[in-house]
């Protein structure tokens, strides 16, 4: 029997329908990932490179912290405590990261900035999250990271109590890992590279030649 024409427009509907779910499924994380580096949602970090020319004379205390998710042996800090910055003066700041283990070992990063009503207006210009980094044994690399606050953060009635922003950074073995501890639905984006430079051996530490 030749199908008729119904059913043949029936059966190619059927086939878009189940088409545009295997799509629709495939850029979720994609089209998520985009929405929060637009709209700065669940403490996602804006990217925007374009400091404004003009700084504001408020002040903001921007804070850093460090994690080293179980199963990487890294040893991983912030280099700073903190730094205070006016409104739009960009910011550079740097993490150390050491492997602690007698085998080449990768990590990856993920970040967010808390409180996440902040995150808007904290604007990275480059960082190394999301690249994988491969230390040697026993290699200590620095990282760079660049930034600067939007001071629109000051007027804005759900920010302008904000007095401090917390960056934080985590580094996992793979974004595998990440995504089953749930670091990837709040993570920035990466927006730019970095080059390792490796820093001044520790006494006693152990050093991988370049």
């Amino acid at each position: 029997m030749v199908p008729s024409r119904r059913n043949r427009t029936v059966a190619l509907t059927c086939l878009g329908v189940v088409a545009l779910m295997v799509g629709a499924a495939f850029a979720a994380v994609p089209l998520y990932d985009l929405f929060c580096r637009v709209t700065g949602y669940g403490g996602t970090p804006m990217v925007n490179p374009d400091v404004p020319a003009q700084q504001d004379a408020r002040r903001i205390r921007v804070e850093f912290v460090a994690n080293v998710n179980a199963g990487l042996p890294w040893t991983f800090r912030p280099a700073q405590r903190a730094v205070t910055l006016h409104g739009a003066e960009e910011g550079v700041a740097f993490y150390l990261a050491r492997n602690d283990s007698d085998r080449p070992v990768t990590g990856i990063s993920t970040y967010n900035v808390t409180p996440e009503k902040a995150a808007p207006y904290f604007n990275k210009i480059a960082c190394f999250c999301f690249t994988e980094q491969t230390l040697a044994p026993g290699q200590q690399v620095e990282m760079p990271l660049a930034f600067w606050v939007d001071p629109k953060m000051f007027d804005d009635p759900a920010t302008r109590d904000v007095r401090v922003v917390t960056v934080s950074y985590t580094f996992y073995r793979s974004l595998d890992d990440a995504q089953r501890a749930g670091a990837l639905a709040a993570a920035g984006p990466h927006v730019g590279g970095f080059v390792p430079n490796t820093a001044p051996p520790r006494p006693g530490e152990r050093r991988a030649r370049p």
